[in-house]
């Protein structure tokens, strides 16, 4: 049976929970921990790398990503269904993240990435198990592209990076996004434009150097 921890709960990723949004939501809220597991099967990968590409630190992701969690776990009981519960979730997680850089005081500047860093790098991981014929060296040239990538993205300010890896990495909706950080949607394609023309200047400066 294919199980996970987080928070020192085990996670029966093969536990049979409805999937309908709103039997799911009646369940957290009369405090199954069966929901509760099957909450965090389904959204704690996509949170943590949410977290990541927001951080910029993953040595820091875990701890942001039990918070939010725990603030979901304890905050279900105010969750309306205005949003649905994936945006709810991710807008705790922006909110969290946002938390935890203004209180230690972080300004990432940059994100490296080592090339064997499995964990960091899973688009690599992806290309050395589906292509056995890549040799390390595409593979390394991949990596190392990868992480310009990361570098110009951490690089951005807050607000235009939140809505850059939102849109393009977790593939988000403008309502969803406008949603998440609370903002016009108007706001939300003027920080993206905004966003992807200053992640465009900054990988080409990164290219000419």
């Amino acid at each position: 049976m294919e199980s996970v921890r987080l928070m020192d709960v085990a996670l029966d990723l093969t536990a049979p929970v409805s999937s309908d949004e709103a039997a799911l939501v009646a369940e957290l809220k009369a405090g199954s921990e069966e929901a509760f597991r099957y909450l965090l099967a389904v959204y704690q990968n996509p949170v943590f790398n949410l977290i990541c590409h927001m951080v910029g630190d993953q040595a820091d992701a875990p701890d942001v990503l039990q918070d939010v969690f725990l603030k979901v776990l304890r905050g279900i009981h105010q969750f309306n269904g205005k949003s649905s519960l994936k945006t709810w979730i991710y807008r705790i997680a922006v909110h969290e993240v946002l938390n935890h850089r203004r209180s230690w005081g972080r300004r990432v500047s940059h994100e490296l990435f080592s090339v064997d860093d499995a964990s960091s790098q899973p688009k690599v991981q992806a290309v050395m198990r589906g292509k056995d014929r890549e040799t390390p060296y595409r593979v390394y040239e991949q990596a190392e592209r990868q992480a310009e990538v990361n570098r110009a993205l951490a690089s951005l300010a807050q607000p235009y990076r939140t809505v850059v890896v939102l849109r393009e990495i977790e593939d988000l909706s403008y309502e969803e996004i406008a949603q998440v950080l609370g903002v016009a949607e108007g706001t939300v394609k003027s920080r993206l434009r905004r966003g992807r023309e200053l992640l465009k200047r900054k990988l080409a400066a990164q290219m000419s150097s």
